[in-house]
């Protein structure tokens, strides 16, 4: 590799395994707190178009931008949004650092070809099989236990329901469909999650790899060097959009369950109705949208998440030198 690298990593004694759990469950709430919040009108929107296939951008938009309160509007549901993204994401990061570190420990190391992208990630070096399913079986697992955050925010952001606050919209939920209404939609989400979040981690690592060679090899040696954080946002960005296209029918179908669960009753249901009343565009209703805003929010959270993990392997590393 050339001394004129155009990637520029940190230098660390070693990666996430030296990291402590609760730092990697801190970090993964910074990083899902800064994307739900930023990036909530995107989710709203999404919701509003998904619900029915008669709803469309444009004039979703100019309702809420003619409401009294256009701006709380379109953050309306921030806070299940930031608690089921925030500690979701804290749940996610925390057990898919647990579950590679594990395979890392017990297996042989994947050989680094002379690249520099192993220091760029958080994340043990796996091969493909075990990124992605990884990434599925921590995701579901997080998701699990996020589910009834999940419905309130999904209900709360549509304008089905009249719900003025949390704690009405879950009482009314339970009152009318009990405990199992609180995981409407578990199976089209985890459905959807489990290839997703799959999908998601091995393309950012492929991604990442690629990247950082394509820097590497760069014959200009007057380049600045390409920081880990731009190369990790570009690769989380990219990674969401593919991942994205790929399983949107499933979230578009959850959507609808956890909105309707007495109409649409189960996935298989609930398909075959969306293509019967609203065709096949159904299934891939709020794509734009839930690309755009996948790829802003992975991006983000990955790349707050993985600076996070490396600066605090760069002190630890340090301290113990």
């Amino acid at each position: 590799m050339s001394n004129n690298a155009a990637y520029a990593v940190p230098q660390v004694k070693t990666t996430s395994t030296s990291s402590k759990t609760g730092f990697h469950f801190a970090a993964g709430l910074c990083s899902g707190l800064t994307s739900s919040i930023l990036l909530q009108p995107a989710d709203l929107l999404k919701t509003r178009v998904q619900q029915s296939q008669n709803a469309s951008l444009l004039p979703t938009i100019k309702t809420i931008l003619s409401s009294p309160n256009p701006i709380r509007n379109l953050w309306r549901g921030t806070l299940p949004s930031a608690l089921r993204t925030g500690f979701g994401s804290a749940l996610y990061f925390t057990s898919l650092n647990a579950l590679r570190t594990g395979i890392a420990q017990s297996s042989t190391p994947i050989p680094n070809n002379g690249t520099a992208t192993s220091s760029s990630s958080a994340l043990p070096k796996l091969s493909n099989t075990a990124n992605l399913t990884t990434g599925a079986a921590a995701r579901v697992a997080a998701g699990f236990v996020m589910m009834p955050v999940t419905v309130l925010k999904v209900r709360y952001e549509s304008d089905y329901y009249a719900y003025r606050s949390l704690v009405g919209a879950g009482r009314d939920i339970v009152r009318t469909e009990g405990i199992r209404g609180l995981f409407s939609g578990f199976g089209a989400t985890a459905a959807r999650d489990a290839p997703y979040a799959g999908l998601y981690v091995l393309f950012y690592e492929q991604l990442k790899r690629h990247l950082a060679g394509l820097a590497n090899s760069s014959p200009s040696s007057d380049q600045q060097p390409l920081k880990s954080s731009t190369i990790n946002f570009v690769s989380g960005g990219l990674a969401a959009g593919l991942a994205t296209a790929i399983t949107n029918p499933f979230d578009a179908v959850k959507t609808r369950l956890q909105l309707m669960p007495g109409k649409y009753g189960n996935m298989m249901r609930a398909v075959n109705l969306m293509v019967r009343e609203d065709g096949m565009r159904s299934l891939f209703g709020g794509l734009g949208l839930r690309i755009t805003r996948k790829a802003l929010s992975s991006a983000l959270a990955w790349t707050v998440y993985e600076e996070l993990i490396l600066r605090a392997d760069v002190q630890w590393g340090a301290k113990g030198a």
